[in-house]
């Protein structure tokens, strides 16, 4: 039994939904938390780009957002104010079991979701840096990464939005995370150059799995359809053909 305990908590599972609309990712989370809560299982890391949309967390004030227009803005449960989401920006949602003895700790796990991003930031020739009390993975005094989490029974969703090739005028129609002061920045500014999405995943994957210590890393592209019965949510992650 310890063996298998430790096979599921070694291992994480990693899925890039590619292009899903907000409500469905929250959705496919609720799913997932709920299958987690009730039979231990495999960590899973989303990727995902979202079309346009503006998200307020818990506690958020809906007056900063100034200009909607054609945008949809929707309230949900992640800590933080408002944010943007939208194409060429990389969405990461993390569901990890924070009952594991490597991952037990929320404030640890916010450290570590920081530490991948300025990880991979680094690969790519940006100096990423934290600087609190603010959340998020800064530029300076330009914020390149938001992060809003959620725990639920000790199951983390929500997550990290991380501007690579994204439309930064969006940002200019909210108060980004209620901060009037700071601005917004990419990769793709700051490097004076489009950025390959694909690698970004790859380097982000990669410190992620060395921060939260797994050693089998199982990755899966949006519509993959092979898939192994070891786990509860593997029907979800890893659809049979029809």
């Amino acid at each position: 039994m310890e063996d298998k305990e430790c096979n599921w908590m070694s291992t994480l599972l990693c899925k890039d939904l590619g292009v899903m609309h907000y409500l469905a990712t929250i959705e496919f989370q609720e799913k997932l938390v709920e299958l987690k809560q009730r039979e231990p299982s495999p960590d899973v890391l989303l990727f995902v780009e979202h079309p346009h949309v503006y998200t307020i967390g818990r506690g958020g004030k809906e007056s900063n957002v100034l200009a909607a227009e054609e945008v949809p803005v929707y309230r949900t449960s992640r800590g933080g104010d408002v944010t943007y989401h939208g194409p060429g920006q990389l969405v990461v949602y993390p569901l990890i079991d924070l009952r594991s003895k490597l991952r037990k700790d929320v404030h640890r796990y916010v450290r570590n979701l920081e530490m991948t991003a300025i990880r991979t930031l680094k690969d790519l020739g940006l100096e990423g840096i934290r600087r609190p009390p603010y959340t998020g993975i800064w530029i300076g005094d330009k914020k390149i990464a938001a992060i809003g989490v959620a725990v639920r029974r000790s199951i983390t969703f929500h997550g990290l939005a991380l501007n690579v090739n994204t439309d930064l005028s969006y940002f200019n129609r909210i108060i980004p995370c209620g901060l009037s002061w700071a601005d917004v920045t990419s990769m793709a500014r700051e490097l004076g150059k489009e950025q390959s999405a694909e690698r970004v995943k790859d380097r982000f994957l990669d410190h992620f799995a060395e921060l939260f210590g797994y050693s089998d890393v199982e990755r899966y592209e949006d519509g993959e359809s092979r898939m192994e019965d070891r786990n509860p949510q593997s029907s979800i992650i890893h659809p049979r053909p029809a």
